[in-house]
């Protein structure tokens, strides 16, 4: 039988035993992962936005690929031009780096992954934005430093791991003018942002990220293009990571806190294809 004494402090022990099971439950129940659809439904609540150009013959590119071609080889109605009628159909001429898109590995290292080679798994990538289109704007010959990706840092925590590492500039607020994008000086030499290599060594050595892309025809800023100086690519591309030229769209992105979706064709053994990419905003 219970005394005075006793009754109290058993009370207590069912209490708090009772308080702990109750609490192993919930955090069981708010442990369990929710399912693809329902994952789906969050996703398509959010602002979806669109980092890709649209591209077409005469838009900017690297000044040593040649123009993309197309023509119409079916048609609607009958047409002396076409080869046949009743659907609409085009025929596309251009290099594998066309407007917004990816670079592979084997781009610049032979034996290296092709296109059809990346996983789909880094695709789907968090995304980091690091903003310095105030920097570009007064220097066009800036890159980016590691001492402004550890201010990033500081502001948003660290970069996380697998994570899509972008380079906001602006540049692409001057598609499609491709005498705008090169920007060259009376001597020929142009004169755009690009990485620094001890930012990328940081990122992907030291961050272990996924991939990085940048709104330039090039990683390497224009000066070090304009003299075949592409030491940079070689770097990010010789580590076995790809990446995604012409970005655009990056000032409607937070800095940190959305996804990125890259995807692009699968050309088997290909040098690089024209990509889509767009990021989820939170």
């Amino acid at each position: 039988m219970l005394n005075a004494l006793t009754r109290p402090m058993l009370v207590k022990k069912i209490s708090f035993s009772a308080a702990l099971f109750l609490g192993i439950i919930l955090l069981a129940w708010s442990s369990d992962e929710p399912s693809l659809w329902q994952i789906q439904q969050i996703i398509a609540h959010k602002r979806f936005v669109d980092l890709t150009h649209e591209f077409a013959p005469g838009i900017p590119h690297w000044p040593g690929f040649p123009d993309e071609t197309r023509k119409t080889i079916y048609w609607y109605e009958k047409r002396p031009d076409v080869m046949g009628t009743g659907f609409f159909s085009e025929l596309y001429t251009h290099v594998g780096q066309w407007g917004t898109h990816v670079d592979p590995p084997a781009h610049f290292i032979k034996g290296l992954r092709t296109v059809d080679q990346i996983d789909p798994k880094e695709m789907v990538l968090p995304l980091v934005v690091i903003d310095v289109h105030d920097e570009a704007a007064k220097n066009p010959d800036y890159t980016l430093s590691l001492e402004r990706v550890e201010k990033w840092e500081k502001e948003h925590g660290p970069i996380p791991g697998g994570a899509f590492v972008a380079m906001r500039t602006d540049w692409s607020k001057r598609w499609p003018d491709t005498a705008k994008m090169e920007n060259k000086d009376i001597n020929g030499i142009a004169h755009y942002p690009g990485w620094s290599l001890p930012a990328l060594k940081y990122l992907y050595e030291q961050r272990q990220i996924t991939a990085s892309g940048h709104e330039t025809t090039d990683t390497d800023p224009g000066i070090a293009a304009s003299k075949n100086d592409y030491s940079l690519e070689t770097y990010v591309l010789g580590k076995n990571h790809y990446q995604i030229e012409l970005l655009t769209n990056l000032d409607q992105v937070p800095e940190a806190g959305a996804l990125v979706v890259a995807s692009f064709p699968k050309p088997k053994n290909g040098s690089g294809f024209p990509a889509r990419v767009f990021a989820i905003v939170p």
